[in-house]
């Protein structure tokens, strides 16, 4: 019965970790070369088909300040 906890516990742990279905919807790969038009076009994986939202937040974050936020 131990050893079953422990499996348990184990198999709960190692599935805590954070996937990403696409290779691209990771925001450490965005700038990857895979990850870049034209070569995510024919897959659709590209950062901003799959992450929209993130990869807006990471453009605003970067941006100087001397450049305006765009109006929507």
């Amino acid at each position: 019965m131990k050893v079953l906890k422990i499996l348990l516990l184990c198999m709960a742990l190692t599935a805590c970790e954070e996937q990403y279905r696409y290779f691209c919807q990771n925001p450490d790969n965005f700038y990857r070369e895979q990850c870049q038009k034209p070569r995510c076009q024919f897959t659709q994986t590209c950062p901003e088909y799959l992450v929209a939202p993130v990869l807006e937040k990471q453009i605003e974050q970067t941006r100087p300040a001397s450049e305006p936020t765009p109006v929507r």
